[in-house]
């Protein structure tokens, strides 16, 4: 069974002149535990808009989504937080890590909030830091932190509650060469090795050409890249 599945999803919006404004017609995808997918598209083409209904930040106008073999279509707000929480992780374009708290403390935050003991939240977090390589960093806040180490503590935070969706807008967006390669490896050794199902937004083409699959979105349609035509 796939951990996220979309049928037939549609989203769309009434624009100011009141005519309905199409952002998705009928998009399906499967995503399988252990699998990178890298979605890419041109700007305005929906690709954020995607990985929130992906990760139920939104809701469709019709179609299904399933987490987890789950459909949310019937449950209230509250039980889609739970479980999102409980199943997603998000990592953004910008960190949004919490200034004045270390990097340890940001990523102990999602644990306390949903219920662990300190010394418990405290045992993971610092487990996950050293996962993506700053077990040498917990304690520095994060204007003290490079971007590539802000951004993987992002990383560590979003593995805190040990999901089973990883979802990705643009996360190398903002860092250099260097700093993204590192990213990169990082993603694709979560998919592997801890076997979580990764969808990635990005317009970087080394990144995408990483992922098992590569999809494009355009004119509300999600198919499979051309390799002819490279990544856009």
């Amino acid at each position: 069974m796939s951990v996220l599945s979309v049928q037939g999803l549609t989203k769309t919006y009434v624009g100011g002149d009141g005519g309905v404004i199409t952002v998705f017609d009928g998009v399906d995808l499967e995503v399988e535990r252990g699998e990178m997918v890298a979605i890419v598209g041109a700007s305005g083409a929906g690709k954020s808009t995607l990985l929130h209904l992906l990760g139920a930040l939104d809701r469709p106008t019709a179609g299904r989504v399933l987490i987890g073999g789950r459909p949310l279509a019937g449950m209230n707000d509250d039980a889609i937080s739970a479980l999102r929480n409980r199943t997603v992780g998000f990592v953004f374009q910008f960190h949004h890590l919490l200034r004045e708290f270390t990097a340890l403390e940001n990523v102990m935050m999602p644990l306390r909030i949903g219920g662990m003991d300190e010394g418990s939240a405290r045992d993971r977090a610092l487990a996950l830091l050293d996962r993506v390589g700053l077990a040498g960093r917990v304690h520095h806040r994060p204007s003290e932190l490079s971007g590539g180490e802000q951004q993987r503590s992002a990383v560590a935070r979003a593995l805190a509650a040990d999901p089973q969706i990883l979802l990705a807008d643009e996360p190398s967006g903002n860092l250099d060469h260097q700093n993204s390669e590192r990213l990169h490896d990082l993603f694709v050794q979560l998919a592997r090795e801890m076997e979580i199902a990764v969808v990635v937004v990005t317009h970087n083409r080394a990144f995408a050409a990483r992922a098992d699959r590569v999809l494009q979105l355009e004119d509300g349609k999600l198919a499979p890249l051309d390799e002819a035509e490279g990544v856009t």
